[in-house]
């Protein structure tokens, strides 16, 4: 693991610390998740820690909860293969690995984390810096996730259309 850049004091340095997590370890019903306390990821070489504001459901989370269909078991038959759910999430850039160049510390950002592991439904989640993108002033932290369709994100980051647009 390489150079972590973050703000003084916070999580993401070495050491981490302790983040709260909506985690299961069985496939089910929405009765199999709990809140635990788990550790704060570090970010790799081409990762960004961030600090999650906001995290939109969508059906992929309730497919994976379930393990159904079956193929979403495929390398992970008996329990899930990622332990916290959550895809869509907007944040703010905590710590960055010595590798990203497109994120710094404090960059609000907002993406689809299904490619690279999950685990949007906590306080914290490492990221592929090509899996985010920065969030649009015009958009709040609560917009973001849920514009995570692809022609609604293509739509606002290129400024063809703001918040209130109807699409």
């Amino acid at each position: 693991m390489g150079e972590i850049r973050s703000n003084s004091g916070a999580p993401g340095k070495r050491g981490g610390g302790s983040m709260m997590a909506m985690v299961y370890d069985t496939y089910g019903s929405p009765e199999v998740l709990r809140i635990e306390q788990v550790e704060i990821p570090e970010p790799k070489d081409h990762e960004v820690l961030i600090e999650v504001h906001a995290a939109s459901v969508n059906s992929w989370d309730w497919d994976l909860l379930r393990g159904k269909p079956y193929v979403n078991r495929i390398g992970a038959f008996r329990s899930p293969r990622y332990r916290i759910l959550g895809a869509d999430i907007a944040g703010t850039v905590i710590a960055a690995g010595a590798a990203v160049t497109r994120f710094k510390p404090g960059d609000e950002v907002f993406g689809d984390l299904s490619g690279c592991g999950w685990g949007g439904f906590a306080e914290y989640v490492c990221a592929a810096e090509t899996a985010l993108t920065l969030k649009p002033a015009t958009l709040s932290f609560v917009e973001a996730p849920r514009l995570l369709f692809w022609p609604c994100r293509v739509c606002v980051t290129r400024g063809i259309c703001s918040r209130g647009s109807r699409f």
